[in-house]
């Protein structure tokens, strides 16, 4: 019995390196074990790429109530949005002004969320913030780790951006003026919405719609750009 079992065994070791013996063909060499690339569709190459790590920044969009951060986030967001909505009541028709907005049926009461993908290494995570006072709280978690800002401004109440605007100058974060131009608005030159700001002359202030992606991505370029430039380091 012991001659049988090792008869068996001395086959199996070496039909992996002998010919074809007595019918059976021979078997090839087994090699060192290499894993199989990777080959998923629409993947980055920093994705693919397991030695090299993209560089992961933050930017916040923040003004006031209504005046498009969801829809920036959304429009730009190479991934399903985190989108914190919740549909409006007649709770807060004392505390929401619609007069500008009347059609609007949903709040954002935490924050939105998306990433796009600028370059094989750059890779921003957009953090939208809440527009009503009431959530303002939320503002110091969500700019945390942030390398600039978006105030999204609306011309047709463009005093409700101030207290981004404050809040930004105080601690010191680096900032842009995006002018969300509205359907049926005047335009305004970007140097006229800088004086009506009070903003310096070192802040860019660019004109832009938040339901285009090529416009969205510009203004966060523009964004990036800003905050290199405020601070190198």
């Amino acid at each position: 019995m012991d001659s049988v079992v090792s008869d068996a065994t001395a086959v199996s070791e070496s039909a992996v390196d002998a010919p074809a013996v007595a019918g059976i063909p021979a078997q090839p060499q087994a090699g060192p074990y290499e894993p199989e690339p990777d080959t998923e569709d629409g993947a980055q190459d920093w994705q693919l790429d397991h030695t090299r790590a993209p560089i992961a920044t933050k930017i916040v969009v923040a003004g006031g109530f209504g005046v498009g951060k969801t829809t920036f986030v959304r429009a730009v967001s190479e991934i399903t949005p985190l989108q914190t909505e919740a549909l409006m009541t007649r709770a807060s028709e004392e505390t929401d002004d619609l007069t500008s907005t009347p059609d609007k049926l949903t709040t954002t009461v935490a924050m939105d969320f998306g990433r796009i993908t600028l370059d094989n290494d750059l890779v921003l995570y957009v953090f939208g913030t809440p527009g009503q006072e009431r959530f303002w709280f939320m503002w110091d978690d969500l700019v945390r780790g942030a390398i600039g800002a978006i105030v999204l401004a609306d011309t047709r109440r463009l005093t409700d951006c101030f207290p981004a605007l404050d809040y930004f100058e105080s601690c010191g974060l680096p900032y842009i003026v995006a002018v969300n131009h509205f359907e049926g608005t005047e335009r305004f030159d970007p140097d006229d919405v800088r004086e009506a700001l009070t903003v310096s002359s070192d802040v860019p202030v660019v004109i832009m719609d938040a339901r285009k992606r090529y416009s969205v991505v510009e203004t966060l370029l523009s964004t990036v750009a800003h905050a290199l430039e405020a601070t190198p380091e």
